[in-house]
């Protein structure tokens, strides 16, 4: 089954706590253990989580001695909000492009 990369995306984004996931690392990079601390739920949530963004392509982990530390991987999520965009805005455009037929007066 072919996923659409942009649909994994939105379907990983669909989550509360895994967008607050992605507003934490936008900032810095971050540890399970240290994400788990900041939302208060257990480290083993946190990596269910993190490994459905990681799917998604919305995070990458880099091992760093004993931590794994979690970055956002900003150009996919710029790329599927690009793609939604673009997405959207195409069918608006044709539909304000069509000529209209000119009305009747009354």
């Amino acid at each position: 089954m072919d996923v659409n990369p942009h649909q994994q995306v939105f379907a990983a984004l669909a989550s509360a706590p895994r967008r607050e996931v992605i507003a934490f690392l936008a900032q810095t990079a971050l540890s399970t253990s240290e994400l788990a601390q900041r939302f208060g739920i257990s480290a083993p949530a946190v990596s269910r989580h993190l490994a459905v963004l990681q799917r998604a392509g919305l995070v990458s982990a880099e091992r760093q001695g004993q931590r794994v530390l979690y970055r956002l991987q900003r150009d996919a999520l710029l790329d599927a909000l690009a793609g939604l965009a673009s997405a959207v805005d195409g069918p608006l455009r044709r539909a304000a492009q069509r000529p209209r037929a000119p009305r009747e007066a009354i």
